[in-house]
């Protein structure tokens, strides 16, 4: 004892010699603890029964001071002295105490503030009082790598021994992890389990860096500990668990079986498959996989195993094998079930009637693969069924937009839970047949992600030289899909992978001019709508201008989509006032027809009234078919500036640079002074701002109309225009004709302007569109502004 006392003293020697200007001498009550060690910096929550103890807490709250947590040498000790007390301790603040008023007892709860050295016990009587100086860390400014890698192993082994306890490393330890290790190693030892003698002699180690090269140590033996237990426990767990509860269930799926009196049902099912087996024209390499199937499955019993077996048994026999419908070769049949459900639409109805001759001359042809590719509305889904009706083939659809899972399309691994075939596969095996049609809508839709790309895995699908021999992922067995008469639909072919792309027969099916969709509307819509509402024809009037108006002023579409939406609305308003009102009929013309529809939804799209300096017409495609757009030019004396508005794209912007570019390098020519865009800044302003345009075929148009503002020589307004501009003015070739057209007739413009290079789609558009429009194939830009402004 005497022995320990001066080595006691010496340290303290030391630390009285090297720290004396940061120590705090003061008297503080000591609470004698046995079971752990507090460090400071630490939250603790403890419970004091001893009287000395218990007297030393009250007079610490009456006071208002701290207390010294001090440890006991012999831990076997019920009513240790000073004498045999350790001579450093913990100061501490008290944060909290419950009083248990049964037991006497006290739960505190206190936070470590700093190293306590006892230079002297001054009492024992009613409880110990102690003479302490305050110890803290001297952390340097800068430390050395080692010292810094010293820190992050502390760091990093303590987060994961918290991980494998399954608890969280307190949120103060990342903010001193790198700064302050003396801090750093106390707050791991308040959370880690060590002997009460570690604890101690971590607590009277005042070097920090050797303070924390003993935590790193006791931290490396407790994670050897925690990984050796987890090891352990795993292999335990999943041996017993798994050998167990197989067993249980097994015995007493056996014995429920057995009491049910169905126990022969697994061999019931087996003489099932093999019979059925048998009947079907199935290949022999399919039999022989089927029957070993058919065998394991008798050996499964009532194992988990047996329920996977049996569903793919099952899937695989309920596949149409050699299962085909009688195909209607019949052309004339055919026309007449195409002319019956669309109007117009001749070019699609063109291809599957060559189809359908070539498949009487050679039957063995491989079928092709059809794309119809258009905006929303204007009949792709209909017409594919309409096919599929003409040929007395199974029509199934399946939706592919936001599909981004291969699995969809070429199923799921059978090992997997809840696997299951693809798509094409199910489609086949609702279809019952083996030359279904299937409609791959939305092709254009599909996206891809970490599960894959269902776009590749259409490749091997929608190629008849491949599809002959398909392998579904959960099938397994090849299956042959020449026979299937794949048609896809699409708004678009950009966004189409190029390798699918390069497989599809592309049919467009473009926007429905004004008198198309009067047709649709007479001859399909309202018999449609009258059916659907439970109408007679002599109940509703409507006349076919107030169906143009309803085309014009209350939709916006390439399609019919909305224009049915809009009759719908009539005609639930007509049974509403025939059923209300007690009429016999109801007659809808322009004056009433605000009543059913409501206020104009649109204006009508018309030509300027005069010719405007700097305003020139363009035509435009949209998603909902043609419009025209009336670009604007102003030029104000500046500093050469040129800006564009009107929410456009990257494109469109190039067409302008592009247009400026050939103004500056013909100036001369179109009697433009020099150096107008060093002095003259020019807006190009583009109307409906908040609707997004894009595209290169303004190029012509923004020439047209700075040209104009720049030499005061006003636009026709009988003229629009569309075409590409090059920096040479060459003017290049565009698409979406025939809505562009038909927005300029609806426009009530006469002459329209196009680039010499569409010539041809030009002769493939219907008479019945062009009547009453004067078109002018131009090469040049020159040609345009010869046409286009009035000197």
């Amino acid at each position: 004892m005497n022995e320990h006392k001066k080595t006691d003293d010496i340290i303290l020697d030391d630390i009285i010699e090297t720290d004396e200007e940061e120590m705090d001498k003061t008297h503080l009550p000591v609470i004698v603890i046995r079971e752990f060690m507090p460090f400071p910096g630490a939250m603790m929550s403890f419970d004091i029964n001893r009287p000395q103890s218990l007297a030393a807490l009250d007079a610490a709250l009456e006071i208002g001071c701290d207390v010294l947590l001090v440890g006991q040498r012999d831990r076997d000790l019920e009513n240790p002295t000073s004498a045999d007390l350790c001579h450093m301790g913990v100061i501490t603040s008290i944060l909290q105490v419950l009083r248990l008023p049964m037991s006497g007892m006290a739960r505190v709860i206190t936070h470590g503030d700093n190293r306590g050295v006892v230079v002297e016990y001054l009492g024992e009587d009613p409880y110990i009082t102690a003479h302490v100086e305050g110890l803290y860390d001297a952390e340097p400014d800068t430390y050395t790598k080692d010292a810094k890698a010293l820190m992050r192993l502390a760091f990093d082994n303590f987060t994961q021994c918290m991980e494998m306890q399954g608890k969280n490393a307190p949120e103060s330890i990342t903010r001193i992890s790198e700064e302050m290790p003396g801090r750093l190693a106390d707050i791991i030892a308040s959370n880690i389990r060590m002997k009460p003698e570690q604890a101690q002699e971590l607590l009277e180690e005042l070097d920090v860096m050797e303070r924390l090269r003993k935590v790193v140590g006791i931290l490396t033996y407790e994670l050897e500990l925690l990984k050796i237990q987890r090891g352990l426990f795993d292999k335990v767990r999943a041996n017993v668990d798994k050998n167990q509860r197989d067993y249980i269930l097994r015995e007493q799926l056996k014995a429920i079986h057995t009491e049910l009196g169905d126990a022969d049902n697994v061999d019931d099912d087996v003489q099932s498959y093999r019979k059925k087996l048998e009947e079907l024209p199935i290949p022999a390499a399919v039999k022989d996989k089927l029957n070993q199937e058919i065998k394991r499955l008798k050996q499964s019993g009532f194992s988990a195993e047996a329920s996977v077996q049996r569903d793919y048994i099952e899937r695989v026999l309920a596949l149409p094998w050699g299962v085909k419908s009688k195909e209607n070769t019949n052309l004339i049949h055919a026309e007449e079930v195409l002319e019956k459900d669309h109007y117009g639409l001749t070019k699609v109805k063109e291809r599957v009637m060559e189809f359908l001759a070539v498949r009487q001359t050679a039957s063995d042809l491989d079928a092709p693969i059809l794309c119809l590719v258009g905006p929303p509305g204007v009949g792709k889904t209909s017409v594919a069924k309409s096919v599929a009706r003409a040929l007395d083939r199974k029509y199934v659809r399946m939706s592919l937009g936001g599909v981004r899972d291969e699995a969809e399309i070429r199923g799921h691994r059978k090992t997997y839970v809840g696997a299951m075939p693809g798509r094409i596969m199910e489609a086949v095996n609702q279809s019952g047949t083996m030359n279904p049609l299937i409609l791959l809508d939305e092709i254009d839709k599909m996206t891809s992600d970490f599960r894959g790309d269902p776009g590749s895995a259409l490749l091997e699908v929608l190629d008849a030289e491949q599809n002959s021999g398909f392998r579904d992922h959960y099938i397994e067995i090849p299956f042959n899909l020449s026979d299937v008469l794949f048609i896809c639909t699409a708004n678009q072919t950009d966004t189409i992978p190029p390798a699918l792309r390069d497989r599809l027969e592309m049919i467009p099916l473009n926007s429905y001019s004004e008198n198309e969709k009067l047709h649709i509307a007479i001859e399909f819509l309202i018999p449609k709508q009258l059916k659907k509402h439970g109408l007679k024809k002599s109940q509703v009037k409507m006349q076919p201008a107030v169906i143009e108006d309803i085309i014009r002023l209350y939709t916006r579409e390439a399609g019919v989509r909305q224009l049915e939406r809009m009759m719908a609305q009539i005609y639930r308003k007509v049974v509403k006032i025939l059923l209300t009102e007690g009429c016999k009929s109801i007659t809808v013309n322009k004056d009433n027809l605000e009543k059913f529809l409501g206020k104009l939804k649109f204006r009508k799209d018309t030509k300027d009234d005069k010719p405007e300096v700097g305003v020139c017409r363009g035509l435009a495609w949209t998603s909902v078919g043609g419009d025209t757009l009336s670009i604007e030019v102003n030029t104000i004396k500046g500093s050469g500036k040129f800006k564009l508005t009107g929410n456009i794209g990257k494109v469109m912007e190039e067409s302008a640079h592009a247009a400026m570019s050939y103004i500056r390098s013909r100036h001369e020519q179109l009697s433009i002074r020099k150096g107008f865009f060093k002095d003259t800044d020019i807006h190009i302003h583009i109307p409906e701002g908040a609707t997004p345009k894009d595209g290169p075929s303004a190029g012509i148009t923004m020439a047209t109309a700075m040209i104009s503002a720049l030499t005061d020589i006003p636009v026709s307004n009988q003229v629009a225009m569309t075409g590409e501009i090059t920096i040479r003015g060459r003017v290049l070739p565009i698409g979406g004709l025939k809505e562009k057209i038909l927005a300029a007739k609806n426009a009530g413009i006469h002459k329209v302007l196009l680039p010499l290079e569409n010539e041809s789609d030009l002769s493939e558009i219907n008479q019945e569109i062009k009547e009453g429009l004067d078109f002018i194939l131009v090469k040049t830009m020159d040609e345009v502004l010869s046409h286009a402004l009035e000197r």
